[in-house]
């Protein structure tokens, strides 16, 4: 997605999408649904809309609205995520406390701020208008992490719920299991990193060289079936393919398969946006941690590709360009159209030679640690915390999900989390050959 920063009426439309992308995916939800809290890393949907709404008020409206005013003072504690330099804020576990404002008037500070930003883009001349660019263009893909988020988030507030809801649609059609292959990437000296021209966030860049052996990637990601075999094999009880901090995890929280299958009768089921239905052999395994996704790979006798192997694949397989690629991403549209499956991981489909499923599906972990490249600086101000300082015990995923909007999705995203996560759209596509497990080397 790149915005037409220049245009003034082409901007105020693509904000116009942007936070009506919002509205449409929260709309199947009743407002009950959308204060429920149900684990501390999960936000209420009220919140989501109510915390990119603060965004747009607090990055660009205070800063250039003439005789600039709060749309209401309490919203900036209440909203506020992280950003220490801006003041207090509430609670991140408890965010499911705030019953007030509800849906219905967290929609109206959505309609006033969006008024507002209309406005302002209206009014300043064209120099201007290219200051405020890069605030307003932040905030179109700031706003898109929450589109995802809003979808994982209400996928676990809805499978904790014993009825179980269905979000939207219905499940796609068994799928037929496939041959994985491999891709031989010849490695070297190798550029990594966005080198501008668009859109970034900052702990893309800067662009640098890496040197990687040559090595082999999976051509698609790993599947059900494939995971239940690992799973009849004990890989929830040996040790031995287990992280250590990994295998403590594994013995607390009692993990015997990915977050939101169930045994039932002695048939696994798995929960979705669609409903909880039998898992389907030929779907991508989602919902596992990078501690699951490492024990995989070692009870399989490979490894997880490092980011730097990931995006040179990528590139080397012809599919740098997201955009012309494509992929199975979070399209209202389709669900519309189709009425099935739009928010889940699809199957592979038939072996091309290439390399599948790279954009969309699921995140997919790397054995990377989150760490600033050479050369990296965080912007000045409180925009300077909106990635830098979570560079600290977080590992790298690449490519999107089936929870990605559409135009978010690209080559260089460096998306993290910490290894026990798994209530993200999270797989596995594996590596062998190459640097062992974790080194990478920058130049």
């Amino acid at each position: 997605m790149t915005p037409p920063l220049h245009d003034s009426d082409a901007l105020v439309d693509l904000f116009d999408r942007v936070r009506s992308h919002t509205e449409t995916l929260a709309a199947p939800l009743s407002p009950e649904d959308q204060t429920v809290q149900s684990m501390a890393d999960v936000s209420p949907t009220k919140w989501h809309r109510a915390h990119v709404t603060w965004f747009f008020e607090t990055f660009l409206l205070a800063e250039n609205e003439n005789a600039f005013e709060p749309f209401q003072d309490q919203y900036w504690f209440l909203f506020n995520s992280y950003y220490e330099s801006l003041g207090p804020r509430f609670t991140r576990a408890e965010r499911g406390y705030i019953t007030r404002p509800g849906a219905h008037d967290v929609g109206v500070y959505r309609e006033n701020v969006d008024a507002r930003v209309r406005d302002l883009i209206a009014s300043v001349d064209g120099g201007t208008l290219d200051k405020l660019s890069s605030t307003i263009e932040l905030g179109f893909h700031h706003e898109q992490q929450h589109q995802e988020l809003l979808l994982m988030d209400i996928k676990h507030v809805l499978s904790v719920n014993p009825l179980q809801p269905v979000y939207a649609g219905a499940p796609r059609p068994a799928s037929e299991p496939d041959q994985l292959g491999w891709v031989e990437v010849e490695g070297g000296l190798v550029e990594v990193g966005h080198a501008g021209g668009g859109f970034s966030f900052d702990n893309e860049m800067p662009r640098h060289r890496t040197w990687l052996e040559p090595y082999r990637v999976a051509d698609r990601l790993i599947t059900n079936g494939e995971w239940m075999r690992f799973m009849a094999d004990g890989g929830y009880d040996r040790p031995e393919f287990w992280l250590s901090d990994g295998w403590a995890k594994v013995r607390a929280e009692g993990w015997r398969a990915p977050l939101y299958w169930t045994d039932l009768d002695g048939v696994w089921h798995e929960h979705t946006l669609h409903g909880t239905h039998r898992v389907d052999p030929g779907l991508p395994a989602t919902h596992v941690s990078h501690y699951e996704a490492d024990a995989y790979a070692t009870w399989a006798g490979k490894r997880l590709p490092t980011e730097s192997e990931w995006e040179h694949a990528v590139v080397s397989d012809g599919q740098g360009d997201a955009a012309q690629v494509g992929g199975n991403l979070a399209d209202t549209a389709s669900i519309d159209a189709q009425g099935a499956g739009a928010f889940h991981a699809r199957a592979a489909g038939p072996t091309t030679g290439h390399l599948r499923q790279v954009y969309g599906d699921c995140w997919e972990w790397t054995g990377s640690s989150y760490l600033p490249y050479p050369g990296f600086h965080p912007p000045a101000g409180a925009i300077g915390e909106y990635n830098g300082k979570f560079m600290s015990n977080q590992m790298v995923l690449r490519g999107g999900c089936a929870l990605t909007p559409p135009g978010h999705a690209r080559l260089t995203y460096r998306n993290f989390f910490p290894s026990s996560a798994r209530w993200a759209m999270s797989g596995v596509r594996l590596a062998d050959g190459g640097a062992p497990r974790g080194l990478e080397i920058h130049a």
